[in-house]
């Protein structure tokens, strides 16, 4: 499996504190059956990396050489990317794949500017993808609100922990929906430590209930994003989420 999402790099945002920490969260990740990580560092006010930071970082995790291939990449606050500049942003591009941006949806309020965004962003190169909006309030009570953005080309990611229900029902239903109505595209990780928000890539695809469609969340989607591909046709046939509550 490919993770497009996940704070690996050590001491640079809220993920692990130490190259130890980023070593358990790989060994984790390659238990799962994972291939290739992004790290993906938080790039907001709170957390301002920069892409010389995330690079460093990057290199370090790699010289670990846990049999996880680690990619560059950054999870970018919707308001602050706008201070960054083209060239900035493609050092922060998803996987190494420099015309491809992974924005943060926030947990509160919906973000009435994103719409614009993902136009002017289009308008200068880069495609969009929007990292957990199950775990939105506001996505969560309305799903379909995001129809206008997937119509627009924004790909859709859905943290693992939120699809097997280990981030609790309310996030479970709302990925559900997304998966059912064609809302979604990919799984990734979101792992911040090996057993906090831990990796459970595994567990979610097989929480989708449709082998097909899992590999497609998992696999195909991810592999086309890093190549700058199209995405597949996503597979027909029923699904049959299980959830822990679920008998």
């Amino acid at each position: 499996m490919i993770d497009l999402h996940s704070h690996v790099l050590p001491g640079i945002d809220d993920g692990p504190g130490s190259l130890d920490g980023s070593r358990e969260i790989l060994e984790a990740a390659r238990a799962d059956g994972i291939t290739h990580i992004t790290a993906t560092p938080h790039v907001r006010d709170d957390h301002p990396t920069t892409p010389e930071q995330m690079e460093e970082a990057v290199a370090r995790v790699r010289a670990l050489d846990t049999g996880v291939e680690v990619l560059t990449g950054g999870e970018l606050d919707i308001a602050f990317l706008e201070t960054l500049d083209d060239e900035t942003l493609r050092r922060f591009g998803l996987g190494g794949n420099d015309r491809l941006l992974l924005l943060e949806f926030p947990y509160t309020g919906w973000p009435l500017q994103l719409r614009d965004l993902v136009f002017r962003l289009g308008l200068r190169g880069f495609g969009v993808v929007l990292a957990h909006p199950e775990r939105s309030a506001e996505v969560q009570e309305r799903p379909d609100r995001l129809r206008e953005l997937v119509d627009a080309g924004v790909v859709v990611q859905l943290t693992a922990a939120a699809v097997d229900g280990r981030l609790g029902s309310r996030s479970a239903t709302a990925s559900r929906t997304l998966i059912d109505t064609g809302l979604a595209h990919l799984i990734a990780s979101d792992a911040h430590a090996a057993t906090v928000r831990a990796v459970g890539m595994t567990s979610a695809a097989a929480a989708v209930g449709n082998a097909a469609l899992a590999q497609w969340l998992t696999r195909d989607v991810p592999r086309a994003l890093l190549a700058g591909r199209s995405l597949p046709p996503r597979p027909r046939g029923r699904r049959t989420m299980r959830l822990p509550w679920h008998r």
